[in-house]
Order: structure tokens, then C-alpha cells, then sequence
């Protein structure tokens, strides 16, 4: 009987279900070849990705991850999601500081894709909306721990030398971590009503609009103002 029980429990993921679903009719089958549903992209001329790019991508992933840490602060039903081990701004300051120091880079304002986005992050947090705003914490968290640290590969060889930034190292076994924080999600998921779990699941696409505003810094196709 346990068994069954186990087995009917994870099937009843909502991060493996219903938010999973959602993300993957926005992957292309490039970036998910067995599970994406959305059409290719539009191929472009391939773009070298300069040191102040990365720089202004750093500083509006910044931002945006420093609207969710005040919100997750803010909203006592988001308490355990408060100090996690997955938050970045602390590892972007030091990079950031990198950055300046190593390219005479200065740091530049945040540009309209940060600040746009944590515009809809800290209008959800002020209306209560927490099934939105969990959403675009899985999604901007986890990509990051995915994607994000390709990504990180790639700037790493073309721009920095080989070198690690601090924004893809995590203080202890990374799996884990994710693991802990996936609990904690589905433990919420598990007592919003249908309608809620809807509400989550609808707002992948400004969650992906947001995300993929701030790697534009890194594809040449970016709008700073």
C-alpha cells in the first residue's frame, strides 16, 4: 500500500506536471528535443558578446533577483524561501565588482529589461498574488541552474579567461539544494485550489518574456533604456 502511495505521490508533482507542461510549450526543440513545443527561432548573424554586455546583464539579473529576495522578506507566506542558498545578489555583487575592477568597466544603471521585470515582480508582491509570484521564482531561480550556467560557461571562455563567476557557484552540493527547494514549492502547490495552481501555470509566459528580456544583453539584441 505504501508503495502505491509513494508512486501516486509523485505523480502529482506540480513542479513535474502542470508547471513543467507549461515551460516546456515554450522551449523550442532545440533547447528541449524531447519535450518542446514551441517553434524554432528565427535564425540570426551570430553576435560576439562584449564585456560591457555581460556587465549589463549581470546588473539587471541583479536587480531583478534583488525585487524577489524584498519580496520573499515581505510576504510571510513566502518565509521559507527566505536565505535560500539559491539567491544571488550577494555572489553578483563581488562579480559585478570583478567586473569593474578587472575591464575598467563602470557599473552601468539598470537598464529597462531589469527594471521592467522587477516591475512585475514587486507589482505581484504588493497585490498578495503568490501562486504568480512562484512561478516566476522556480523559473528564474532553476533556469539559472540550468541554461544560466551554460550560459555562464560560454561567457566564461569568450570573455573572462576561464574564469568562474561567483553568480554560478553555490555554497553546497547544488542538486540538493534544488531538491530542498522543490519540497518546499510542492508543499505549497499541495494546498492551492485548482484555480490557484492555474494561476502559476499561466504566468510562465511573462516568466520567460522576463528571463529572456535580460539575456537579450548577451545576444546583441538588448534595449538598455
Amino acid at each position: 500500500m505504501s508503495a502505491s502511495v509513494g508512486t501516486a505521490a509523485e505523480k502529482e508533482s506540480f513542479i513535474d506536471t502542470e508547471l513543467r507542461a507549461a515551460a516546456m510549450k515554450l522551449h523550442t526543440r532545440f533547447q528541449a528535443p524531447k519535450e518542446g513545443q514551441a517553434p524554432e527561432k528565427e535564425k540570426r548573424e551570430p553576435y560576439v558578446t562584449t564585456h560591457s554586455d555581460y556587465m549589463a546583464f549581470l546588473v539587471d539579473s541583479q536587480y531583478v533577483y534583488q525585487a524577489i529576495e524584498e519580496v520573499v522578506f515581505n510576504r510571510e507566506e513566502l518565509a521559507v524561501f527566505r536565505n535560500s542558498p539559491l539567491d544571488r545578489v550577494k555572489a553578483l555583487d563581488k562579480d559585478i565588482d570583478f567586473m569593474e575592477n578587472e575591464f575598467s568597466i563602470e557599473k552601468p544603471d539598470v537598464g529597462k529589461p531589469g527594471k521592467d521585470y522587477a516591475d512585475v515582480i514587486r507589482r505581484l508582491g504588493k497585490d498578495g498574488c503568490i501562486a504568480e509570484l512562484l512561478c516566476h521564482y522556480y523559473n528564474f531561480y532553476f533556469a539559472h541552474t540550468a541554461g544560466g550556467r551554460m550560459i555562464g560557461k560560454q561567457m566564461s571562455s569568450l570573455l573572462l579567461d576561464r574564469k568562474t563567476l561567483e553568480f554560478y557557484k553555490w555554497d553546497g552540493n547544488l542538486n540538493e539544494i534544488k531538491d530542498r527547494v522543490k519540497v518546499d514549492i510542492e508543499e505549497m502547490a499541495a494546498k492551492w485550489s485548482s484555480e490557484e495552481r492555474k494561476r502559476c501555470t499561466d504566468e510562465t509566459a511573462a516568466a520567460f518574456r522576463g528571463g529572456g528580456a535580460l539575456n537579450s544583453y548577451l545576444a546583441g539584441r538588448k534595449s538598455p533604456h
